[in-house]
């Protein structure tokens, strides 16, 4: 009787449609890898920020983006043969959009340890070193040049620049805002003296306002963060490796600088105001 039954058992699922057995193994797929996504649609999806130059600006009546970062995601483009498609995000929200396969990179990334429990990053697009806005006719060197309780010191809340003035310089007054356009406020109306920023946006927040004053590295340390391209992490690392190989090759021909450079110039900042000891 078990053969019987498991005779008719067999004819059964003979005669069940075969879409029944399609459905089934489309379920069980797993999910197109980026790679294989990029490669057959010749799309690379990028997330995009707003106001962040030198790495992204938008012109609002053309939709346009424009920066070192755009350049770089061009150029990459051209390694799949495909078109790059800019996807509005911000440093925070791209590690969502990764995550939910809204986009295939996001440039200009710090990889914090947060960030890397839910994405993976790529090789250092440069090594972003950390220095101060000080205002007109102020000078200062090092960390402790500026760690005294006569120095007013403004940085955004929860940033890195936030973390480096209570490491660096705990002594002075540490003045806490809400975003970087309001510690550029703060600095302007003589309510600060300093202000703790990243290299690149240094640079650019001065090309802006020049009126801040002047920017300079500071040393002993010299504090400075890897800045990475991020991407979602999946067991098919091929599109990684290949961006490896692409930073590799742009940040050793020198034309990752390049890039960066010109993204600053955007600013209206100039080449002569890049501090000599900065290197990309």
């Amino acid at each position: 009787m078990t053969n019987r039954l498991s005779r008719r058992g067999l004819a059964g699922l003979a005669a069940l449609p075969a879409a029944l057995f399609v459905g089934s193994a489309q379920a069980q797929s797993t999910t197109e890898s980026a790679f294989d996504r990029v490669t057959r649609t010749k799309v690379l999806r990028v997330a995009a920020f707003p106001g962040a130059l030198p790495y992204f600006t938008k012109d609002i009546s053309t939709g346009q983006w424009a920066g070192a970062c755009v350049e770089m995601a061009n150029d990459l483009a051209k390694v799949f043969d495909a078109k790059v498609e800019f996807v509005e995000s911000g440093y925070g929200p791209a590690v969502l959009d990764l995550q939910t396969n809204k986009i295939d990179l996001a440039f200009a990334l710090n990889p914090t340890p947060a960030r890397a429990l839910s994405i993976t990053f790529t090789k250092p697009m440069m090594i972003h070193p950390f220095g101060a806005i000080l205002k007109p006719g102020m000078e200062a060197k090092t960390w402790a040049d500026i760690n005294k309780p006569d120095v007013r010191i403004v940085v955004d809340r929860g940033s890195a620049h936030d973390v480096a003035a209570h490491r660096f310089a705990p002594k002075a007054q540490i003045i806490v805002v809400d975003k970087p356009d309001e510690a550029v406020l703060t600095m302007l109306s003589g309510r600060a003296d300093v202000n703790i920023l990243a290299a690149m946006l240094a640079l650019s927040t001065l090309g802006k306002n020049p009126a801040l004053g002047h920017f300079v590295l500071l040393g002993s340390p010299l504090f400075a963060l890897p800045s990475c391209i991020g991407l979602r992490r999946e067991a098919d690392t091929r599109l990684k490796e290949v961006v490896d190989a692409w930073l590799d090759m742009a940040r050793g021909t020198g034309q990752v600088r390049e890039w960066l450079i010109a993204g600053i110039e955007m600013t209206g900042a100039k080449r002569a105001d890049i501090p000599a000891d900065l290197s990309f």
